[in-house]
């Protein structure tokens, strides 16, 4: 059914405009049934694309702290200037500007991508005699916050598990891929002797433990992202490892399938903290979908889904010895390799899809609109 008459706004202060969950999943899928606003902070300047009307508030500068208190405030304070119908929160941050929303009985949905109160336990930058303290009342603060939403979108099972104890219209919509991604000729295209890793590049991701375990094996890893801190930058260009890694820095999704495509696994080997060992890490899909084998933690959510649906192996992140040896069993055996990646893309066309999520999206903004 289709609802142009009724204006919905989703908002962010950190992602990028063309961020795949906000834009090309939630936005894009909603634009056909709604009026669709995007607020950013990113500099680039208003454009309407693709169906959705995108609104910059101004470059991000400063900080951490300024971002918190200067840019997220701009962009709460935009996006209810806007007068939308149902107003979709995409950050934490933006809670703090809530009240103003609940004040005007706007319809509200909190869409939470991370479990930020195991995260903060992990975040470098906060000095870990306070972590601890500061997710407590983080989850106390977010909790209060999502009771009064009308809606609660969670990014995972678990994170919809967590809510639900506070509010009962919690649903979850998974980061899975949307079908254009397949690579329907991964198995024609030529491959390098290489595998990749695309994403955030930090040491609780695994990768120096997977530049180390270059050393054992004859391959080149692709790797793409931006990494941080710069120490850990440093850090890993010092392994011996690091001369047969290609490094690209930050890429657009073209440079990305083109990654895919030359490449013979994907590997998402991330530490087994708690913020992910119950993660669904939308790259382990996309990795599928392109018809890589896949190389990841040996998590038991993982270990379901690759090693029950026979797409891949599962290791232990902190292992470079293994990591090189789930490495050398793919390049050694290219036909169990094919087959891997044949049942990843079967998989994904059949389970983990973002069409079976998008449907999941009408449903609550359907509730909402006729509430």
């Amino acid at each position: 059914m289709t609802r142009k008459n009724i204006k919905i706004c989703h908002f962010t202060s950190v992602h990028k405009r063309h961020d795949v969950r906000i834009f090309r999943k939630e936005c894009l899928s909603l634009s056909k049934r709604f009026q669709v606003f995007l607020v950013v902070a990113d500099g680039l300047g208003n454009e309407e694309r693709e169906g959705v009307q995108i609104i910059d508030v101004g470059k991000i500068t400063g900080g951490r702290l300024t971002r918190f208190r200067k840019t997220s405030k701009k962009v709460a304070q935009k996006a209810l200037a806007l007068d939308a119908a149902i107003y979709h929160f995409h950050d934490p941050e933006l809670l703090f500007y809530a009240t103003a929303f609940f004040r005007k009985n706007k319809k509200l949905i909190y869409d939470v991508h991370e479990d930020v109160p195991r995260q903060i336990l992990a975040k470098y930058w906060i000095p870990g005699i306070f972590r601890k303290t500061v997710a407590t009342f983080f989850e106390w603060y977010e909790n209060h916050k999502a009771a009064r939403m009308n809606f609660v979108v969670a990014a995972t099972p678990f994170i919809r598990d967590r809510f639900l104890k506070v509010n009962k219209n919690t649903i979850d919509i998974n980061n899975f891929p949307i079908s254009d991604v397949i690579i329907e000729d991964s198995g024609i295209a030529p491959k390098e002797n290489a595998v990749c890793y695309v994403g955030g590049i930090t040491k609780v991701r695994g990768v120096g433990e997977v530049v180390e375990a270059l050393e054992q094996v004859d391959v080149q890893l692709k790797l793409a992202g931006e990494i941080s801190p710069a120490e850990f930058e440093s850090e890993l260009k010092s392994k011996k490892g690091w001369a047969k890694v290609d490094f690209a820095g930050f890429v657009d999704r073209n440079r990305i399938r083109g990654i895919l495509q030359a490449s013979k696994a994907g590997i998402v080997t991330l530490y087994p903290i708690k913020n992910y060992i119950d993660a669904l890490p939308v790259k382990m899909f996309e990795y599928m979908a392109a018809g890589l084998p896949v190389i990841a933690s040996h998590f038991p959510l993982w270990k379901e889904i690759i090693e029950g649906n026979n797409c891949g192996l599962t290791v232990d992140p902190k292992n470079p010895q293994e990591i090189a040896a789930a490495i050398k069993h793919v390049l050694d055996n290219p036909e169990i390799a094919r087959k891997m990646g044949e049942n990843g893309q079967k998989a994904v066309m059949e389970k983990y899809n973002w069409k079976e999520e998008e449907k999941k999206l009408f449903d609550v903004y359907e509730i909402m609109a006729n509430d």
